[in-house]
């Protein structure tokens, strides 16, 4: 049985594109994205939390549908573009009265996974606030996180799912073109890291990543049904040196191209990144590899 499409791991067979076409025609009140979910209960394809994969069965049948092998009914609304018509997320206020102290004397920390809980609208604000990149909603997998001293917010950090093309990150790991398409949600990208600027407290930013390195792993295996063996972040090396990542371990790889992963020439049109990964497994690279 030959695959006319492979698309993010599942290859797509002659067979396959008549199923997808019977669906749609048994269905044909059925929006695109009822169909989608329709197909992936009937394939049970499903992301390793139990959730079904509607998001990338939706790209997979528009793929389909643009390359002339199947038929999807019109399309009958256009959510909004969040990234060309975001709104930004309402002012919170909070207590900015200066905090300068030695790390003990801010202890007990709290630190609060707060994705899809009353404090995400706090976390928003404050990152898009205070934060120079300003807030974006993630995509694919995430996690956000809001560090309390004394009923204050004091910080935020969030992780998502890894770019899928690094070149310094992936000579580094050393795997396949196949590897890293079955293994890239084993890593965890940190998109955001916030102290407060009203927070003045040695050693704090490189103590919360030692802690978010022995706490991510467990919730993002609650959340999503599996492990993540490797943290990846970029530093603006015009901007800031990365000392609290390099402080705690985090390994520097090399500098982004600066053309973004949907550029149309090979000359940068973006500041470069320095590149820092920190493996929480001496196996990473041997789980990383595995192609089984």
């Amino acid at each position: 049985m030959d695959a006319l499409l492979n698309y993010r791991g599942r290859a797509i067979s002659t067979q396959d594109i008549a199923f997808i076409q019977a669906l749609i025609d048994a269905h044909p009140a059925a929006s695109r994205r009822a169909l989608s979910s329709l197909l992936c209960q009937a394939w049970d394809w499903r992301q390793p939390n139990g959730q079904l994969r509607d998001m990338v069965c939706r790209g997979m049948m528009l793929e389909l549908h643009r390359g002339g092998h199947i038929e999807l009914p019109p399309v009958r609304f256009r959510p909004p573009n969040n990234v060309i018509e975001r709104r930004k997320p309402p002012a919170v206020a909070v207590d900015a009265s200066p905090l300068r102290c030695r790390l003990p004397e801010l202890k007990p920390l709290v630190i609060q996974q707060i994705r899809q809980s009353a404090e995400e609208p706090l976390f928003h604000a404050l990152v898009e606030a205070h934060h120079y990149l300003g807030y974006t909603p993630p995509v694919g997998e995430h996690l956000k996180y809001l560090v309390w001293s004394q009923d204050r917010p004091i910080a935020c950090l969030a992780w998502s799912s890894a770019p899928r093309h690094l070149g310094p990150r992936d000579r580094f790991i050393g795997w396949s073109c196949e590897a890293r398409r079955r293994n890239i949600h084993f890593l965890a990208y940190n998109t955001r890291f916030l102290i407060l600027p009203w927070v003045e407290v040695p050693n704090l930013a490189s103590y919360l990543l030692g802690q978010m390195a022995r706490r991510l792993p467990r919730d993002w295996e609650q959340v999503y049904g599996h492990p993540v063996y490797y943290l990846e972040t970029f530093v603006d090396p015009g901007r800031f040196r990365g000392t609290c990542y390099r402080a705690t371990n985090w390994v520097c790889l090399g500098l982004t191209t600066g053309r973004g992963k949907d550029a149309w020439s090979k000359k940068p049109n973006r500041p470069r990144k320095q590149i820092l990964g920190y493996p929480l497994t001496p196996r990473f690279r041997s789980l990383l590899c595995e192609l089984a």
